[in-house]
């Protein structure tokens, strides 16, 4: 499993993928607040940097994954349900 350097207290476990391998899953928004407090971004520096240089990086097939939290509505609204 790879970890995302800086973000363990974003840590919210692991996922056991398809093809047998683990990766670390992250609380997405939690890694922004981080970037924010830690790094002093406003919420939209954060959520840039993020996006960008931490969510869209792959290192193949250990790469963490991170969690958007959501409601029933709202994954509902996302299906198009």
């Amino acid at each position: 499993m790879l970890l995302a350097d800086g973000f363990e207290l974003a840590i919210m476990g692991h996922v056991e993928q398809n093809n047998g391998s683990r990766v670390v899953c992250y609380n997405r928004e939690a890694c922004i607040r981080i970037l924010e407090d830690r790094d002093g971004m406003t919420s939209d520096e954060a959520e840039e940097f993020f996006v960008f240089n931490v969510e869209g990086s792959y290192m193949g097939e250990h790469t963490p994954i991170y969690l958007h939290t959501a409601n029933v509505e709202e994954i509902h609204e996302l299906a198009g349900a």
